[in-house]
């Protein structure tokens, strides 16, 4: 019954850890959303989060609440949602203060996928004398942090996929009309992923047709960095997407002197990367976004887009929002795509159902996924 109650007891603080981390959301990357909770004498007595790259990290925001309360932290319990760190970065490492500081058991949701660290944080607490529990919610806590441990592990960012569609499977009638096929809960909850998103990406053909913004404006949220899918370097200097946004990326496969001024001049910044298949190299495009610090992007360009991705088994999850609508001859979420068996078929799985207005969001993971 003792262990029973200790892991419930070990649960409970960490699922308040968690709650904090997520507060940190849209302004940590490169760095993971990591929070931290001390406790003593089953009494919370500091709590923290890491507010933004460059910033403390949890543990030491913890400790300076800690601090600032009048608590002493010596003999405490710190539960943190990620491994301590234990190497040098913008930072000291957080393990070693930990132990100095004094506390006496540090409870870790999930290892640090960090090559650097690994292992290594849990490791220097050990070796201090500290006792380590870990993990503890670590499916949440991976989920929590699913962006940063695809760029540790695979090296590139988490892709969400997100379209919307009539009933009958189409993004866009016959003569390229799709404004507006869902209703406008349903936009607002586009906005609202955009907002838990590091970058937005679009193919140059949207930038033509629809000229969007690709800003978080109905709801409350830090907008994304705008990423521009243009193999040719078609996209106007004038897009909004473009102008006065030096958070604009545009990804070409063209190296043209003068046309790349122009869109520099305009605010975004041009990288040129390596072709396949006529386009640029999707896998490449992915890489060169980790290394910017993306973490976490939505793909919301045009079903060819859409459909690159999905071909290349570059897509970890789906949010597809369907429209009660019936919309005839149109393209349509992997148009473009040619299979020859139902085996070769793309699969979802841990999939979601609810109502967004008049619409129905359906979310799933791609089961091509690689695991977290």
């Amino acid at each position: 019954m003792k262990e029973i109650a200790s892991r419930e007891t070990d649960e409970h603080y960490m699922k308040r850890a968690l709650s904090l981390a997520v507060l940190g959301q849209g302004e940590t990357s490169p760095n993971p959303m990591v929070g931290c909770v001390l406790v003593k004498e089953d009494r919370v007595i500091g709590e923290g989060y890491h507010h933004r790259c460059g910033e403390d990290h949890a543990e030491v925001d913890a400790l300076k609440d800690a601090a600032g309360r009048g608590e002493d932290v010596r003999g405490a319990t710190a539960y943190v949602t990620l491994e301590p760190c234990c190497h040098f970065g913008r930072t000291p490492p957080c393990a070693q203060r930990l132990a100095s500081e004094g506390i006496a058991r540090v409870v870790a949701a999930t290892a640090d996928p960090n090559p650097k660290v690994k292992g290594g944080g849990l490791a220097v607490l050990r070796e201090a004398g500290v006792e380590v529990s870990c993990p503890c919610l670590e499916a949440e806590a991976r989920w929590l942090n699913r962006g940063f441990i695809r760029v540790q592990t695979v090296g590139r960012p988490w892709v969400t996929l997100k379209a919307a569609a009539s009933l009958d499977g189409r993004m866009a009638l016959s003569n390229g009309e799709s404004q507006w096929i869902t209703g406008p809960e349903a936009r607002t909850e586009a906005h609202r992923m955009r907002a838990s998103h590091d970058a937005v990406l679009v193919g140059v053909g949207t930038v033509l047709k629809d000229d969007p913004e690709l800003t978080v404006r109905h709801v409350e949220g830090k907008s994304p960095r705008r990423v521009i899918l243009d193999s040719d370097l078609r996209t106007p200097p004038d897009a909004k997407a473009v102008t006065g946004n030096r958070d604009c990326l545009i990804l070409t496969a063209l190296e043209d002197a003068a046309k790349t001024k122009r869109l520099e001049d305009a605010g975004a910044r041009v990288i040129v990367l390596p072709k396949r298949d006529g386009h640029v190299d999707l896998n490449a495009a992915l890489n060169c976004l980790a290394q910017e610090g993306v973490l976490t992007l939505m793909v919301e360009g045009g079903p060819h887009v859409l459909t690159a991705f999905m071909e290349k088994g570059l897509g970890d999850w789906l949010s597809l929002f369907f429209a009660p609508k019936v919309m005839g001859e149109g393209p349509g979420l992997g148009t473009g795509m040619s299979l020859v068996s139902m085996a070769e078929a793309l699969m979802l799985k841990d999939l979601h159902a609810r109502r967004v207005g008049d619409d129905l969001l359906i979310e799933g993971r791609f089961a091509c996924s690689p695991g977290l």
